[in-house]
């Protein structure tokens, strides 16, 4: 009696962490993009709800294409590769943290609150709202390449 009763605790066991990383982690099917076609287009459109719905949908590694408002600017992550790090509010209250990889593309510079930031890259999923980045080249050629757009210039 006790080995079904193992053997059943120990199946649903399985089934319930199946469902829970199949629901809570699915994968993209495609990009989820803004209205925002080149790094030098600036226009509001479509990227605050593409990013809303890969978090309401707790996507992982979904290609982004949207802009944002600097909320803040984080100290630089110096753990391993080294990333410029900053909030921006992409719409609607929403915030995403970018991770700019400054190994493989410059940084920023003069980046304050409030400036507007426009961004291609891969977005994550995680509680506090998501991260985007690969927003730079892959030397590898395993991710499309990203971007970010700032005051005129373009870091990829």
């Amino acid at each position: 009696m006790k080995k079904w009763l193992l053997i059943a605790v120990f199946g649903l066991g399985v089934f319930a962490l199946g469902r829970y990383s199949a629901t809570d982690y699915p994968q993209s099917s495609g990009p989820i993009t803004a209205n925002v076609e080149s790094p030098d287009s600036m226009s509001d459109g479509g990227g605050a709800d593409g990013i809303a719905e890969a978090y309401t949908r707790r996507l992982q590694d979904v290609p982004v294409q949207a802009e944002g408002r600097v909320v803040k600017v984080l100290p630089d992550d110096n753990q391993g590769s080294r990333h410029q790090r900053f909030l921006l509010d992409t719409g609607h209250g929403h915030t995403v943290l970018i991770a700019h990889n400054i190994d493989l593309a410059p940084r920023i510079d003069g980046l304050e609150r409030g400036d507007r930031v426009a961004f291609k890259g891969e977005y994550v999923w995680n509680d506090k709202g998501g991260v985007v980045h690969w927003t730079h080249h892959d030397p590898k050629g395993r991710h499309p390449g990203g971007w970010l757009h700032h005051d005129g210039r373009t870091y990829q």
